[in-house]
């Protein structure tokens, strides 16, 4: 549709001039306004064809505007900006019928994309009733462009029931994004179940997802339900769906195709009322070369597909989440601190390789272990120096583990006999292995760094409390005075 009338509400007048000016070389008619009242006289009195207002204004928020519209005019369509951009903001603008969210500062191009679609498409989008919720309490923080991206996304995936395949290194938030899902969606009266596939028995994999019947198996002395049906109506999260084993991914495959499933030891059909968010940190496409994962039931699973950007991918969103965290710690009985801005500059340059958790645990300590008020660039680089894990080998992955010599090689086992056996290493042997190897090598790690801990954690690729906390369990001779 050329030609039409559009309607600017921003109390930026800059703002006004540019959306002036690049709407009318488009060929349309615009009319702005820096306040609310006007842009409502001019929809009450049947003039535009869309809407394009900011969020805050002198007279009224434009979010509560939009019910208004809706009401008396169900078929105008509106585009809603904002420079206070989080979560909620996209959110509420989608609950409340916007045909669009944008962050400011916008670009023109996209926006006039945005514009272009929304006089062209001719079927309404559903929406979902608002519900109050107190921003502060979001779990998703970040203003930058990659995180702005996600909120919109999840905005549009509020309303719908499509299975969600998010992506994303360890400590990225994985667990967050589909809790929001869940919490701001259509099932959010529902359960909300969450299933590590990495934590679980391979033997008892079907058991936990979908429930046994008494007598199934040794040990099924009562019926026990399964995590399907616990989320029955809500959200069932499968967490690390690319550790699932392949007989587990084909009975997974037959209830998203069929709707239902039985218990093991069952024979009466149960209805799959939940919607699947699934999330991992494996490449999985390298997996389904390899034969660990089938190809069909990733098609099934990535209907949608989130990417969440690691901490060093999105590092002007860091002073945000500093605040965000130390507001936190206060709430939980710690004393209150503030970064200085050269502290705050010095995290932005950190790689941050456990990502945002890393960011709250760093927030944490800083809170916990030292009793100035302010924390200076010297306190920092010390805990970065102290937390840095050993440098990483070009073109090797990250891996969703805590880090730690242990997790290291209980990594390498299961991924070893993945790769040989199509199977875990057989019972026992990741602690003898671990008792074998864990002691010598940390002890011929010290003696190599001559007692220094700190360099020794970090050859290990371990925190120092975590190394001292071995080195004392295991017995280990240190050299005195070295730290």
């Amino acid at each position: 549709m050329s030609g039409a009338t559009i309607l600017v509400a921003d109390d930026d007048r800059s703002v006004r001039t540019v959306l002036t000016q690049a709407l009318g070389r488009a060929g349309h008619e615009v009319r702005s306004t820096g306040n609310a009242a006007t842009l409502w006289q001019w929809i009450s009195d049947g003039i535009g064809d869309l809407v394009i207002t900011d969020v805050v204004m002198p007279d009224e928020n434009g979010l509560d505007l939009i019910p208004r519209i809706r009401k008396l005019r169900p078929g105008l369509r509106i585009i809603v900006m904002s420079a206070h951009s989080t979560l909620m903001t996209a959110v509420r603008a989608t609950e409340r019928g916007a045909f669009e969210y944008l962050p400011k500062p916008f670009d023109l191009k996209e926006l006039l994309a945005v514009v272009q679609r929304a006089l062209s498409e001719p079927v309404e989008r559903s929406t979902v009733a608002a519900r109050d919720a107190d921003e502060e309490q979001l779990p998703l923080i970040g203003r930058s462009p990659a995180m702005q991206e996600i909120y919109r996304t999840l905005a549009r995936l509020m309303g719908t029931d499509l299975s969600v395949m998010i992506v994303g290194e360890s400590g990225t938030g994985k667990e967050l994004v589909a809790r929001a899902l869940h919490d701001y969606g259509r099932r959010r009266n529902g359960p909300f179940v969450a299933v590590n596939m990495a934590a679980i028995p391979r033997e008892l994999i079907e058991s936990e997802l979908f429930g046994h019947e008494k007598g199934a198996f040794t040990g099924a002395t009562a019926r026990s339900p399964g995590r399907f049906e616990q989320a029955d109506g809500g959200t069932l999260f499968l967490d690390e769906i690319g550790d699932m084993p392949i007989e587990a991914q084909t009975r997974l495959l037959r209830v998203l195709q069929q709707g239902e499933y039985t218990t093991v030891g069952g024979r009466v059909p149960i209805r799959a009322n939940v919607r699947i968010v699934a999330a991992t940190h494996r490449d999985l496409r390298l997996l389904i070369r390899q034969g660990l994962f089938r190809e069909d039931l990733f098609y099934r699973l990535n209907v949608v597909p989130i990417r969440l950007p690691p901490l060093r991918e999105r590092t002007e969103d860091i002073p945000e989440l500093v605040r965000h965290f130390l507001a936190r710690v206060v709430e939980e009985g710690l004393p209150a601190k503030r970064l200085d801005a050269a502290a705050v500059q010095r995290l932005q340059t950190y790689r941050w390789p456990g990502n945002v958790r890393e960011l709250e645990n760093l927030v944490r300590r800083l809170a916990a272990l030292y009793s100035e008020e302010v924390i200076g660039i010297d306190i920092i680089e010390s805990e970065l120096v102290e937390a840095a894990p050993a440098p990483q080998k070009e073109g090797e992955e990250d891996e969703d583990q805590d880090g730690s010599l242990s997790g290291a090689i209980e990594r390498h086992l299961r991924e070893y006999f993945e790769a040989h056996n199509g199977a875990l290493p057989p019972p026992g042997l990741y602690d003898r292995v671990l008792h074998e190897l864990e002691r010598p090598l940390i002890t011929l790690t010290l003696g190599a760094t001559r007692g220094n801990q700190i360099k020794a954690a970090q050859l290990l690729g371990l925190n120092r409390n975590t190394l001292r906390k071995k080195i004392r369990d295991l017995d280990i001779p240190v050299v005195r005075g070295v730290r």
